[in-house]
């Protein structure tokens, strides 16, 4: 058999024009070891605590409960996270609910099929994204690790191309967000957070600091347009490289509205989840900001640059916050993106795992086979 057979044998040929020569490693005398069907699925909840208190204009918290997925075959295990966000209705309850539905489905998967396991796993139930991402992702690494290649060589991405990460300040007085900026010293991108009362304050006291690029997440904080406006022609003299999502998600005609009239791009987060968002945002934002717990994993985080690329958007890549499992699945996809801000583990206190590393702002890929992660 050559390899070519191998591959259209396990279901790969046609799925993606990159994993055949990504993949060029792989003998035909391995076929043998992935025979059959079915993974056992596992997880665990890691309380995650934050170094500073989280605030945006939703909410505060200081810890948060994220799940961690193990799907297991042949000696591999595959390792996926859910970051579970009350904005889109989820808990981490409603999150094992799903992976535990997911059970019976992985008895009957062939990991190897792996694009009709990502449809099944989208089709679980309706929203609950952040269990399907997890599920998503630990499917892909399990996939990264029996080929023994790194997902971004799977997917025929340069490594050298990953973009510098932005740094988050929270929303907190302008004495803690100007020591949270000098902590933040090692990044030359600083993202705050806006969407109350003390906008001007906080981003004052970030420019009593330092000098940096900023960009703006209001969180879908502001409320009327016409405070919006003023809000952002007043960001826009204190240096702000882009807006990120400043109305409520529904309040496209007035986000539209705010694009016309702003000299700064406007990027969609809360506004959009999957593919199926982008298109009736092509004209009311200039990007848009994809979560791989928004998404719902990263075969649908793939579509969704892809598709935005062709429609001429901007394409940012963010995350909720997470551990070394989610921002380097995530860093997988990073060299097709204009922005990241893949910071989520690097607000934490207690990653049990370790992966993508940051290096001056930059994500530095490794060259570990999937996700790239390891237990601490």
């Amino acid at each position: 058999m050559n390899r070519r057979d191998f591959f259209e044998r396990i279901g790969v040929i046609g799925l993606t024009p990159f994993l055949v020569s990504a993949a060029g490693t792989v003998s035909c005398g391995r076929e043998e070891k992935f025979k059959g069907k079915g993974m056992n699925l596992r997880y665990e909840v890691k309380r995650i605590f934050l170094k500073h208190t989280w605030t945006i204009s939703r909410g505060s918290s200081d810890y948060k409960d994220n799940v961690i997925v193990y799907l297991e075959k042949d000696r591999i295990t595959g390792i996926g996270e859910a970051a579970p966000n009350t904005r889109y209705n989820e808990t981490t309850e409603s999150t094992i609910k799903v992976i535990e539905k997911a059970k019976e489905l992985f008895k009957e998967i062939d990991p190897w099929k792996y694009y009709d396991a990502g449809m099944e796993i989208k089709n679980l139930c309706d929203g609950q994204t952040a269990a399907k991402a997890a599920l998503d992702i630990a499917l892909m690494d399990w996939i990264g690790k029996a080929l023994e290649v790194p997902l971004f060589k799977m997917w025929g991405l340069d490594p050298h191309k990953t973009p510098i990460t932005s740094f988050s300040i929270g929303i907190d007085t302008p004495e803690v967000v100007a020591q949270k900026t000098k902590e933040a010293e090692p990044y030359p991108i600083l993202k705050v957070k806006v969407g109350r009362e003390n906008d001007e304050e906080i981003i004052r006291a970030v420019r009593s600091v330092t000098d940096k690029p900023i960009r703006v997440d209001a969180n879908e904080g502001w409320k009327d347009k016409e405070i919006a406006i003023k809000k952002i022609e007043w960001l826009v003299k204190q240096g702000v490289e882009f807006i990120e999502q400043p109305m409520p998600a529904e309040m496209l005609e007035e986000t539209k509205w705010l694009k016309e009239r702003v000299e700064v791009p406007i990027i969609a987060d809360e506004a959009v989840k999957t593919a199926a968002d982008i298109p009736k945002l092509a004209e009311v934002y200039d990007g848009i900001n994809i979560k791989l717990m928004k998404a719902g994993g990263l075969q649908e985080a793939h579509r969704m640059i892809t598709l935005a690329k062709t429609l001429g958007m901007k394409v940012m890549m963010g995350c909720m916050i997470e551990t070394s499992v989610g921002i380097s699945a995530a860093a997988q996809l990073s060299p097709l993106i204009d922005y990241a801000d893949l910071d989520g583990n690097l607000l934490i206190k207690n990653d049990p795992f370790t992966g993508v590393k940051v290096e001056k702002g930059k994500l530095i890929l490794n060259d570990k086979p999937g996700i790239g992660v390891e237990k601490v």
